[in-house]
């Protein structure tokens, strides 16, 4: 990523462990947050989709005015590793993520412009330990990335495994 700015913690409240000792015991049903900033610029959009997606609605300035969209759109994709960054440097575990079996319901609602400021909100939907290996539970996570004037641009729900804090002890 070529322009970002720090991102900060946006809720009140934040999870009773740091990233750094959370747990799948801290996950708890009901709890959102909510964490950003990102900008992304039209440079930025443009050097993704180059790499990744080069459909001349991202790649074209010209191109892309003349579009349904009236100017560079990101790449889908773009921004779900703009949601995958934050999601991961704030709310994911850096000690008990084990794995992760996949999302659901991945949606792209509204284009990705250039100077859009994102955040991200993240809602725990459901949390239980697994069946079959009790030192670890599923989290799963309603995630959007939106940008300040609350417009959805990407959303998922997400599962995710985490190590028990038991199981560490």
């Amino acid at each position: 990523m070529t322009t970002t700015d720090e991102t900060k913690l946006l809720s009140a409240k934040d999870f009773p462990a740091p990233i750094t000792d959370r747990y799948f015991e801290d996950y708890l049903p009901g709890e959102s947050y909510r964490y950003g900033y990102r900008t992304v610029s039209e440079a930025e959009i443009i050097d993704f989709a180059t790499q990744f997606d080069p459909q001349p609605i991202h790649i074209d300035p010209d191109y892309a005015a003349r579009g349904p969209f009236g100017g560079i759109i990101g790449s889908g994709w773009h921004s779900a590793g703009i949601l995958m960054r934050l999601f991961a440097d704030h709310y994911l575990s850096r000690v008990a993520s084990l794995a992760s079996p996949g999302v659901d319901e991945l949606r792209w609602f509204t284009p990705l412009r250039p100077g859009a400021r994102l955040e991200l909100p993240a809602t725990i939907t459901e949390a239980r330990l697994s069946r079959s290996k009790p030192d670890r539970g599923l989290v799963h996570t309603t995630a959007e990335l939106r940008t300040s004037d609350s417009e959805v641009v990407i959303g998922f729900k997400a599962i995710n495994i985490l190590r028990t804090r038991e199981s560490v002890s």
